[in-house]
């Protein structure tokens, strides 16, 4: 690995589920890949209480600048569900060939921006028919891969989540 790959991770300003962020964070870094944050304020603050430095405001985010864009879940990340700015970053994403990944709440961003209709994904399970709704082929498997699409299911899969990114990045 080189360390000229960046994955940017995508964080609640508020509540976003840490073993979903740190987990996956630590085993991509590991890997000698940078991770980057964005979000919607400066700082943001997990729902057990992790707090992140954020490296950019999601509306500066320029998506080209990342090999993978990865949307953490947790009870915040409703904030970007119908997100027009995680939208564009979502649909660029998977326009450029480049990775775009979810876990937990967050593949409902996916969802929503149009990037997982007809493709195989996985979320939350209480996030299972909003991703039917918008024209996922919901499967509720811990991980699921589709093309450069990377979902998982929540904090349980958050190893696997991540060791999935490294792989695709390789």
């Amino acid at each position: 690995m080189t360390m000229e790959k960046k994955v940017l991770m995508v964080l609640a300003s508020q509540n976003f589920r840490d073993p979903e962020f740190f987990v996956p964070k630590d085993v991509i870094e590991k890997a000698g890949i940078t991770v980057l944050t964005a979000s919607s304020k400066p700082e943001s603050t997990g729902a057990e209480g992790g707090k992140v430095k954020i490296d950019a405001l999601l509306d500066k985010v320029n998506p080209s600048e990342y090999d993978a864009v990865a949307f953490i879940g947790g009870p915040g990340s409703t904030e970007y569900f119908d997100n027009k700015t995680a939208h564009q970053i979502c649909k660029n994403t998977i326009g450029s060939g480049k990775v775009l990944a979810s876990i937990c709440a967050a593949g409902s961003t996916l969802a929503r921006a149009g990037v997982l209709k007809g493709k195989k994904a996985t979320a939350f399970e209480g996030r299972g028919q909003d991703l039917k709704d918008h024209g996922a082929i919901y499967t509720g498997k811990p991980l699921e891969i589709d093309g450069s699409i990377i979902t998982a299911n929540g904090p349980r899969a958050a190893r696997e989540f991540g060791e999935a990114i490294v792989k695709a990045l390789k």
